[in-house]
């Protein structure tokens, strides 16, 4: 009895074990770019699964915004801001640490948090690469300016990344796919955002 009723204590007070972190206000150029999987280690680390195969910007901010996940348990509720002293790759994860995060317990209470970092904060892009986050919904024609539809999505294949135009024929949604590779992009005007690629129709 005293250690089912030590666990139900755990559990209820569970939610008191973020209260080091400060609610916030949501950047308005915040972009979601993975969620919190569990604690790592007994010092406080967790672990985190990012969205992208390459999670930069996960090491660029210094300050992570979380929000509860969309399911499941919830231990707190709003926008949280996370400081991070460090984060680092580990196998197909990111683990990260913050100074108000001081053991596995609370650790555990950050489980299913989605996180959020802003835009402004990503590391500057290489020439002729681009982040997935600026290629949704920029506008795809091809080289005799025939309107292809906005980009929905990205989808990673292994080898090349696709992109997923989404289009109406007839009143219905349709989506193409074009692979993001020299032989067919021709040109990214983010500012405009334009993607001209060498592609028809009916492909």
């Amino acid at each position: 009895m005293p250690a089912a009723r030590g666990r139900f204590l755990f559990r209820f007070l569970s939610p008191t074990m973020l209260s080091a972190l400060e609610p916030a206000e949501l950047p308005a150029d915040a972009v979601e770019v993975g969620r919190i999987a569990d604690a790592w280690g007994i010092k406080g680390w967790f672990r985190v699964l990012p969205f992208s195969a390459a999670p930069e910007a996960l090491f660029s901010s210094k300050r992570w915004f979380i929000q509860p996940a969309e399911r499941g348990a919830r231990t707190f509720s709003g926008t949280l801001k996370l400081p991070i002293r460090e984060a680092k790759e580990h196998s197909d994860s990111v683990v990260a640490t913050s100074p108000d995060i001081p053991d596995r317990n609370a650790a555990e209470a950050l489980k299913g948090a989605r996180v959020f970092v802003p835009r402004s904060s990503f590391p500057t892009a290489a020439e002729d690469e681009y982040y997935w986050v600026d290629l949704i919904g920029l506008e795809v024609v091809n080289r005799e300016g025939v309107a292809l539809g906005t980009v929905r999505e990205l989808l990673s294949t292994g080898p090349q990344t696709v992109l997923v135009i989404g289009y109406e024929q007839e009143g219905k949604a349709q989506e193409r796919m074009v692979p993001f590779v020299s032989a067919y992009v021709d040109a990214v005007d983010l500012p405009g955002r334009r993607i001209t690629v060498d592609w028809q129709p009916d492909y």
